[in-house]
């Protein structure tokens, strides 16, 4: 324990000792005393109450360092002191101090060190943390997360069901009940095992009524959360039906923001609150555990995402020249992205070597004290506003913002609430420091430690992975793996690892008679020339997106876009409603082939003469003509 001696009157309760002429002090003890509360008395040695109930202690040693008198009337000093009147609240860093070898010393060593620079940590101190060091509270992070949060699922369902029975409805490009037939014959045991396979509810019937069902039934789940109303069970609900409909959603619900989003709303589910409505009283706190590991998600995907453009050895990232093929490359660019495109090399180089520090330097900052993460947050989420601005990326920016919100706390949101929201949460947070409820808080600690376990161990692995470290894993963690994979709730982030320096565009075109061919225009992608690019996101025209990715590679890459083509042959009022402009109203075409083109933006000179914003180079064919009957077009 450290005992330095002993006291002939123990105190009813501890009582630290520290120097009050000391800012260094003042400003921990304050720290302290928000966390012990009125465990632990705080005393300072210039104070007369000392000497007389304490005389066994001289002045002089007092101000050598602090002093901990526990209520058997020992005294501890130093390390041990500061560990001994947080145990109070926390024993972990008392039993590392006493059993860990080393950590003693260590910590003893430390003590010293800043002891004898006290006016160079008081600096460093209002530096990194200002000068109130209070326990920071997130009740208002955590009403402004979730409502964030809730906009999200409700902009995701809203989008998907604009589109669902189109991509994965009956009449759909990859109808939901035909993927559901081919799992249920590779799955024939049935039972549990199946639906951890295949996590979806559309195993008890996947017909165009229940997918439209589950995503009206999550635009009204994700109001209750936005209402604050059964916050916890709804965000539940959600998460099991977005993971519902990308299961069965196929390529058209694989993208990293829809992973983000499973990601995200199960860590959610653990961060909201248990009553009925958020922010009465009773409530607890919001979990710190939790809030850790949302922060550890921003990093990262933020993280990654910088790591994964340098370990690809692309050159344009390297030489800094990627962002000069970026914004006319990219899937849907807006009309502000060609403008930024026709800005000099300099200027796209800089903006990339800008993009590197806030991907790799600024995540650092999430670990760091209060005044370096809330530093970290404007470059963000500027950063996050750029690309939406350039570029639509539905709504993965916006749910990045949201979980921009973890870095800050409700010190720096307290001037954006009324007094009202203000008053009903901190009245919560006050009540529970009176009265904690245990059996509350060890409900939630058996549910969180275990999420916290796996997360951690499955995202470990997926980070060295990341830096190619090649670890030869026990069989337990990759069991671990192997069952949280079908979840999509543990994921690996990181775009445009190697950058696309040219456009293909597929255009799609059908024929009644095989000679005259007539295209089919699409919401968002590029096809016209004369068309400006447009701003789309949040939502997300799946169909549009899934052309571009097709466009890298070749038909026998995507063997969903021959089921595409079979429906415009079949004129599919679902599927055609993915379209913009339907050049056979009337009676669907009897042939459809796909031509390859290679868009690129136009200069300023050339907009101005012809009013274009593309130009395009024919590359072929891409899908030769196709019929219904399986033969070839003329």
């Amino acid at each position: 324990m450290n005992a330095v001696g002993r006291v002939a009157l123990a105190p009813a309760k501890p009582v630290l000792i520290y120097d009050g002429d000391c800012n260094f002090c003042r400003l921990w003890i304050r720290r302290w005393q928000q966390r012990t509360g009125d465990t632990v008395e705080y005393v300072s040695l210039q104070a007369d109450s000392v000497a007389v109930q304490f005389p066994e202690l001289s002045r002089e040693t007092l101000q050598e360092a602090v002093h901990l008198v526990g209520t058997d009337g020992s005294v501890q000093r130093a390390a041990a002191a500061v560990f001994g009147a947080l145990a109070a609240v926390n024993p972990w860093p008392l039993w590392i101090y006493r059993s860990l070898p080393g950590a003693r010393p260590v910590t003893e060593t430390a003590y010293r060190m800043v002891a004898r620079h006290r006016s160079i940590f008081s600096l460093l101190t209002r530096l990194f943390w200002g000068s109130n060091l209070e326990p920071a509270s997130y009740a208002l992070v955590r009403w402004l997360f979730l409502r964030g949060l809730g906009l999200v699922y409700l902009v995701a369902f809203l989008s998907l069901g604009s589109q669902v029975l189109g991509l994965a409805g009956s009449r759909g490009i990859l109808p939901a009940e035909q993927t559901m037939g081919l799992a249920a014959q590779h799955w024939s045991a049935g039972g549990l095992s199946r639906f951890l396979a295949e996590p979806t509810l559309c195993w008890f019937r996947a017909d165009d009524v229940f997918l439209k069902g589950q995503c009206t039934v999550g635009v009204i789940l994700s109001g209750l959360v936005i209402a604050g109303i059964f916050q916890a069970p709804c965000l539940l609900l959600l998460w099991l039906l977005y993971l519902s409909l990308t299961v069965v959603g196929g390529v058209f619900l694989g993208y990293q923001w829809d992973n983000l989003l499973l990601e995200t709303g199960l860590l959610a589910i653990f961060f909201a609150p248990v009553r009925w409505s958020a922010g009465l009283r009773r409530e607890l706190a919001p979990s710190r555990c939790i809030l850790w590991l949302l922060r550890w998600l921003l990093f990262r995907l933020l993280f990654a995402s910088g790591c994964v453009k340098l370990l690809s050895g692309d050159r344009t990232w390297h030489e800094l020249t990627a962002l000069t093929f970026h914004y006319e490359t990219q899937p849907l660019p807006t009309w502000v992205g060609w403008y930024v495109h026709q800005l000099p090399a300099w200027f796209q180089k800089g903006s990339c070597a800008a993009m590197f520090g806030v991907e790799l330097v600024l995540p650092l900052f999430i670990w760091f004290p209060r005044r370096l993460r809330l530093l970290a947050f404007w470059p963000l989420v500027l950063l996050q506003l750029a690309i939406m601005l350039t570029g639509n990326y539905t709504f993965f920016n916006y749910l990045t913002l949201v979980l921009c919100l973890t870095l800050l706390d409700d010190q720096a949101l307290r001037r954006l609430f009324p007094n009202f929201v203000l008053q009903r949460l901190g009245e919560g947070a006050a009540w529970e420091r009176v009265h904690p409820r245990r059996w509350q808080h060890l409900a939630r600690r058996l549910a969180v430690f275990p999420l916290t376990a796996v997360i951690l161990i499955l995202t470990g692995e997926q980070m060295l992975g990341m830096f190619r470290v090649r670890i030869d894993w026990p069989q337990p963690v990759q069991r671990l793996d192997e069952w949280a994979s079908p979840f999509r709730s543990v994921n690996s982030y990181g775009l445009f690892a190697v950058m696309t320096t040219s456009r293909p565009e597929i255009v799609v075109e059908g024929s009644r008679d095989g000679v005259t061919w007539l295209p089919y225009e699409f919401p968002f992608k590029p096809g016209a020339l004369d068309v400006a690019p447009r701003f789309v996101a949040p939502h997300q025209p799946r169909l549009d997106w899934q052309m571009w990715f097709a466009a890298l590679g070749d038909v026998r890459q995507n063997p969903w876009f021959i089921n595409f083509a079979v429906r415009l042959m079949q004129g599919a009022p679902e599927v055609l409603a993915l379209v913009r402009h339907n050049p056979f109203p009337g009676r669907p075409p009897k042939y459809i082939r796909a031509s390859l083109y290679e868009y690129r933006f136009t200069d300023s000179a050339g907009r101005q003469a012809n009013g274009t914003w593309w130009r395009r180079d024919a590359k072929g064919l891409y899908c030769p003509p196709i019929s219904l009957n399986g033969r070839q077009g003329l």
